[in-house]
């Protein structure tokens, strides 16, 4: 264990230099880190994913390049890349949690896309009323049949594909949503979940004040972890959806206060995008 202790505690201390160094230069390679600190390639770039989930570089072929400094969270389509896998199977999971005729709540995540993805799979509604702040997840719902999408008036910020600002309110305030499915950038039980910008969070808030419901959609990678700005406090969730990686701990401490935590399926037991069949999972299962 010791031993294991000293491989962390170099692996951490090497990410750190790393990171400097991108900072420093705007980019690095992946064989130049490898010779500086006498590891492999393998060991760099994974070295690399884990310094693109804490959002402190991006990831580009063969190294990595620093994040704008006047850009403090990570642009959507560097986030819609990460996790892909962990995120469609927790799209398609809370997806099946959806009961036609309900109002729901979706926010501008990339999981959150995911999901508007999988409900478009499962077939025709007979009516389905989406709210949602996200660009692109109104765009794909957008003339599907079946579901009505609306979205509250605001700025739209190009970084995050969302539109925000205190002119939401009028909407949020006049609804009443069953379910708000929420992303985020981080979740602990002391702050619940957390975004990266104040903005963000603000519209969330206003989200999920309207809400019966609250879900949170939060891959392994955001367990553990405290954004810039609570959204959501974690004893107002009704359910959780995640995958196979949450840490067992927490979820075992959701369980005991009363939230419901629902793990996506592993990769060899998610079926494929497709209608829903009558065959395939309800509300209830994956519970865990």
């Amino acid at each position: 264990m010791e031993t294991d202790g000293r491989r962390e505690v170099f692996a951490r201390e090497r990410q750190q230099h790393i990171a400097r160094s991108v900072e420093e230069h705007g980019r690095v390679r992946v064989t130049d880190l490898a010779q500086r600190f006498d590891v492999s390639e393998v060991t760099i770039r994974k070295d690399l994913r884990v310094l693109e989930t804490e959002g402190r570089v991006v990831r580009a072929h063969g190294g990595a390049l620093a994040l704008s400094r006047s850009q403090p969270e990570r642009a959507f389509e560097v986030r819609e890349r990460l996790e892909r896998i962990e995120k469609e199977r927790i799209g398609a999971a809370a997806a099946a949690l959806v009961v036609d005729g309900e109002s729901i709540a979706l926010d501008a995540s990339t999981t959150a896309l995911a999901m508007a993805r999988h409900l478009k799979a499962r077939g025709r509604w007979v009516h389905l009323t989406v709210i949602t702040n996200g660009l692109r997840t109104a765009s794909e719902l957008a003339g599907y049949r079946g579901i009505t999408v609306a979205m509250p008036g605001g700025f739209v910020r190009s970084e995050a594909m969302s539109v925000v600002g205190p002119l939401g309110s009028g909407l949020l305030e006049q609804v009443n949503i069953q379910k708000a499915f929420m992303g985020a950038a981080g979740f602990t039980m002391d702050t619940g979940l957390s975004d990266a910008t104040d903005d963000e969070a603000q519209i969330k808030r206003l989200i999920v004040a309207a809400a019966s419901e609250v879900v949170a959609l939060v891959d392994h990678t955001k367990w553990g972890r405290s954004a810039f700005a609570t959204f959501c406090p974690t004893d107002r969730l009704t359910a959780v959806v995640t995958d196979e990686g949450a840490p067992a701990g927490m979820v075992n401490e959701l369980l005991q206060r009363g939230v419901l935590v629902h793990k996506a399926p592993g990769r060899d037991t998610t079926p494929a995008p497709g209608p829903r069949r009558s065959s395939e999972p309800t509300a209830g299962d994956g519970l865990s």
